[in-house]
Formats: C-alpha cells, structure tokens, sequence
C-alpha cells in the first residue's frame, strides 16, 4: 500500500474514475463528495495527501486547504479545477497547495501527481520531526494558511513580562519594560510573531492585544512598551483606551532599526502622543540606520542604548567610546539614556561610570509576571 488518500469532488462520475485510477496504483482511498465532510475525515489524521476539487458548494477547495493548514502543516493538498482563474491559482500558491491542476486529467498524470506530493508529505514531517527533536527555533512557516493559523495560536496565547529598569544614581527600580511572550512554538520569540504579523498585515492587531493585556506597574513607576513603526500611521494612537489609560507612565519604544522617515503620518502621531502626556524613547540606539534622524523626528524623552554595544563594553575600548559619546550627547538634549542586554558586573560598572543614567538587563532580574524584583 502506498499512501492514505483522501479524495474530494462533487462530481460523482469523476470521483468514481479518480477513485479507481488511485485504488489500482496501490492507493488506499476516501472518497467524499463534499469539503464539510472532508474536513472530518481530515481531523481523524492518518493521511498522506489530499486531492481536492475548488468549485465546491458551501466550502471551497482553497477554504478546505486553509482548514488543513490549520491543523496540518505538512499535509500535501492537490487542487483540481475545471475553470481555471488567476485569483484561484494565486490562492492556491498563497495558501501552500502543492500542486494546481486543470481538468480534464488523466490518469497517468494524477498518479504521478498523488506519488510526488505522498513523497514530499512524508519528508517534510520527517524534517519537522527531527527539527524538534534538535530543539530549533528555526521553523518557519511557509505558507500563508499555515503561518495565519500559527498567527492565531500565537495571538491567543500572547501575554506579557516584565524586567525592571534601574536608575543608576541610587540603583532603584524606576520602572519596567513590557515583553512580549507566546506559547505558539512555530513562532517562538517576539521577533518571528512580529514578523508574521508584517506578513499578513496584523502588525496593528498585535499591538494593541499587547496593550490591552498589560498591567500598571506600581503607583510612581514607569512602563516600557515596544510600538511597531507601522503603528505610528494611526494619526488616533494617543486615543486608544489601553494607551489613553497609561498615558501617566507610559513610555512607548519605537525601534531605531526602522527607516523612521519612510512612516506616513509620523508628525502627526507623535504630536497627538505628546500632547497626551506619553513619553517617547528610541530603542536599539547603535543597531540600526536611522541614526541622528531619530532623535530630529521623534524628540525621544529616552533612548535606550542597543545591547550589541553593551556586551564587553568593560573590554573593548571602541565600544566604551561610542557609549560614551551618545550618553554625553543625550545629556546636552536632556535626553534619559538607558544601557539595555547588561549581563555582568563588568558590564554594568563599566556603563555607569561612562555616565548612563539607568540599566537594564539579566544583572538585575530575568523578566517575568508582574512584578520582579530586582537585585543590583
């Protein structure tokens, strides 16, 4: 027996021959004349690819495809259509069909076609198997549907930590920074959610799910939270009610790694964000392009010194004077400097007596649920 089957068409003569040509290839075969009954054959598992018709009634066959998806991603999907269109083509590529073909099909070729999409199912599982196995946080989603349902598993499952942020001066605790943190393993840190959130265009839906699940830090105290360039499009930020009730100690980060300039609207939303009391720092300071452009559109309150210039900076000379420079810089435009990623005491001596006005990083506390404290 070469494979597991599942065959969908509501045209019963063609499911009838599909069916044969499959079975005497050495197939075994379901058959089922409808999407909403593939879906639960589907969900029992045990299969090696999926031939589906698109035109169907009720749920079509790019519907069925990112149903599968959702539980699925390796399973091998064929689409078959007797009305060929560019919109169904671009959606089967989009959503991971592995292969699209036009009717009338012969025999030959569905086999052909059946053994090579069995073929690649069963080494795309073995690769995710052995992936897991070598513990890598490296997956990545390829196709749409599979990266949408990753997306919504991720989205439902986010919730936030927290890492103190110290002041130098007297190594109090001035506030925190809210981190991102999901469940979802095919999206395993903040970096490959967010980059799907870009991809499919959620980058809005993201952040504001963050807001909405943060918690007020302590009476007196500040709260770090990252905001996406996009987001600085929505002239209305500063009216968001999860932003609107944090404007007293909020400081909204925007990375220094984005072309700022390339922002639409960017005047504007900053002007209705500051108007609203809500401080402003650039994060990343030394990791990105923009360089001083940052400081000229966003007037950052605070800026938040990259942890690529922090690590060794004890050692290594070149570091220790570009520090130096941006932290004297910010001090002559009353800017808050903040040192970020400090690992040892080596590290954190090494920044404070360049001048930095607070700290942050593993030194001082893992970040975790709200509130940890904090160890100098």
């Amino acid at each position: 027996m070469r494979g597991h089957v599942l065959l969908v068409d509501d045209e019963p003569a063609l499911l009838r021959v599909f069916t044969r040509v499959l079975e005497e290839a050495g197939y075994e075969v379901k058959a089922c004349d409808s999407a909403l009954r593939a879906a639960e054959l589907i969900a029992d598992g045990g299969l090696d690819a999926v031939v589906s018709d698109i035109v169907m009634p009720k749920l079509d066959g790019i519907g069925l495809l990112r149903l599968i998806r959702s539980h699925d991603p390796d399973l091998p999907v064929i689409l078959m259509t007797g009305a060929p269109t560019t919109a169904s083509a671009i959606g089967a590529l989009e959503y991971g069909a592995f292969q699209y073909l036009t009717k009338p099909i012969d025999g030959e070729r569905l086999e052909r076609s059946v053994a090579r999409a069995v073929n690649a199912g069963r080494i795309a599982r073995t690769k995710r198997i052995g992936l897991e196995l070598l513990g890598s946080d490296n997956m990545l989603v390829g196709d749409r549907a599979g990266l949408e349902a990753a997306f919504q598993r991720a989205l439902a499952s986010l919730s936030t930590v927290y890492q103190p942020i110290l002041r130098a001066s007297d190594r109090t605790v001035v506030g925190y920074e809210a981190l991102l943190r999901s469940d979802e393993a095919l999206l395993p840190n903040p970096e490959a959610l967010m980059l799907a959130a870009e991809r499919l265009e959620q980058v809005d839906l993201v952040g504001r799910t963050v807001r909405e699940r943060t918690i007020t830090p302590p009476q007196g105290q500040m709260l770090f939270m990252n905001l996406h360039p996009q987001e600085l499009m929505q002239t209305n930020l500063h009216k968001e009610s999860a932003i609107a009730d944090l404007a007293d100690c909020v400081v909204l980060e925007v990375t220094e790694r984005a072309a700022l300039d390339r922002v639409p609207g960017l005047l504007n939303a900053v002007s209705g964000l500051r108007e609203a009391g809500i401080r402003i720092a650039v994060d990343d300071l030394g990791a990105g392009y923009a360089g001083l452009n940052s400081f000229a559109l966003l007037e950052p309150d605070f800026v938040k010194i990259d942890m690529t210039l922090i690590r060794n900076v004890d050692a290594n000379g070149v570091k220790q004077k570009l520090v130096g420079t941006m932290t004297s810089l910010c001090k002559d435009l009353g800017i808050v400097t903040v040192a970020e990623g400090i690992e040892t005491e080596a590290e954190r001596d090494a920044v404070v007596e360049l001048g930095v006005d607070l700290v942050q990083g593993f030194r001082f506390a893992q970040p975790g649920r709200a509130f940890p404290a904090a160890s100098w």
